[in-house]
């Protein structure tokens, strides 16, 4: 009986020695990969908060050996320094967010029908059409400057904001990305049963369709606010007016100009980034969500 508890007992060290061993790899696995995560992470956020940084300290600071890496008593100085330089950024800024909002509700409506429309129903022509729009996503955005130009001068709409909201307003991106999300979410049982029931298409839209597509709107929505927010090139072209431009140009201008006071400069991007940095840390969970769900269910 003693060599039997022997022979059992020795398969049995051996058994836990290599599960300790599976645990002690494993946990060193993930913290190797958490390390690695907390590095990228602080490579992708370092350069966003030396930005603000720069933006609280004097110029005379901005190319100081070591630099500095926390915040300094400037930022009242800074700011009036930016208005001095730039007197019209807060229109500029207000020009900015407003059409960011329009660009983006007008996107979530008319890309969220006419993928609907792609999605669930069908008529003559939808395969090529959905094939042409899905071709316009191959083409730079600059190579379209040129006619969009003609296009909005011939329409009167030059010096004025319809160039940058209308053309975009259902966008080849924003087409596609709610044709694949409404092709899973929703059920074409559900519609066929608001039908039944004596619903009409209209309804059907946007009483079943926007709400069951919550989590790609979400997404079409962040993505298109923020595509608004930097865009440089179609308010270059059509807004040449200083108080009509937004704050990619004037900043952009603004780093062009001799002897500009680099802390400034900082300021004003550090208030553009605003925007973003506050729009990423509150619904970066719903772009992933919405990224997942689309692609789990498409």
């Amino acid at each position: 009986m003693r060599i039997d508890a022997e022979e059992n007992f020795a398969p049995r060290a051996g058994r836990d020695r290599v599960e300790r061993e599976s645990r002690v790899l494993a946990t060193a696995g993930r913290s190797l990969k958490y390390l690695l995560l907390l590095v990228l992470c602080f490579l992708s956020a370092f350069p966003f908060y030396y930005n603000f940084v720069l933006a609280s300290w004097p110029n005379k600071f901005a190319y100081v050996n070591p630099p500095k890496i926390w915040f300094g008593p400037s930022i009242a100085d800074n700011w009036n320094q930016l208005i001095g330089w730039v007197p019209t950024f807060p229109r500029n800024f207000a020009n900015s967010a407003g059409l960011a909002i329009a660009q983006t509700a007008a996107a979530i409506f008319f890309c969220t029908v006419v993928g609907f429309a792609f999605a669930k129903y069908r008529f003559k022509g939808r395969k090529a059409l959905y094939a042409v729009v899905l071709a316009t996503l191959s083409v730079p955005a600059f190579l379209n400057i040129i006619p969009i130009y003609r296009m909005m001068s011939a329409l009167g709409w030059y010096r004025t904001y319809l160039p940058l909201v209308i053309p975009g307003m259902a966008g080849a991106f924003g087409v596609f990305l709610m044709t694949q999300f409404i092709q899973g979410a929703v059920p074409s049982e559900l519609l066929d049963a608001a039908r039944i029931d004596g619903l009409s298409e209209y309804g059907i839209v946007m009483r079943i369709g926007f709400p069951l597509a919550r989590s790609g709107i979400a997404v079409l929505g962040i993505v298109t606010f923020i595509g608004s927010w930097k865009e440089f090139l179609a308010p270059l072209v059509f807004l040449p007016d200083q108080e009509a431009q937004t704050l990619p140009v004037i900043l952009a201008q603004l780093s062009l100009r001799g002897n500009v006071n680099f802390s400034a400069m900082m300021m004003g991007t550090a208030l553009s980034l605003l925007p973003l940095i506050v729009i990423f840390a509150f619904f970066s969970r719903q772009i992933i969500s919405g990224l997942t769900a689309g692609s789990l269910k498409g």
